[in-house]
């Protein structure tokens, strides 16, 4: 994790990092709910939870999360 940032670069976002960033972007209820149920063009049309249990990377995954938030490109 980026010290004083609370953003995590690309190349160390490891799953609990993965979900504190989802937590911190959709609020902690509704990050379950929108991994579980967003279908994420990116991602194959899986959710975020199907591709993480497909195998995905975190990060890979986390870009497309950015890119479907619209998030700054700094915190994809």
């Amino acid at each position: 994790m980026v010290q004083g940032s609370g953003v995590a670069t690309l190349e160390t976002v490891r799953i609990t990092e993965f979900w504190e960033l989802m937590n911190h972007h959709l609020g902690s209820t509704y990050a379950a709910t929108w991994a579980r149920d967003q279908v994420l063009a990116p991602l194959g049309q899986r959710t975020v939870i199907e591709a993480l249990d497909a195998g995905w990377e975190t990060r890979e995954v986390w870009r497309a999360v950015g890119e479907a938030l619209e998030l700054p490109k700094a915190q994809r």
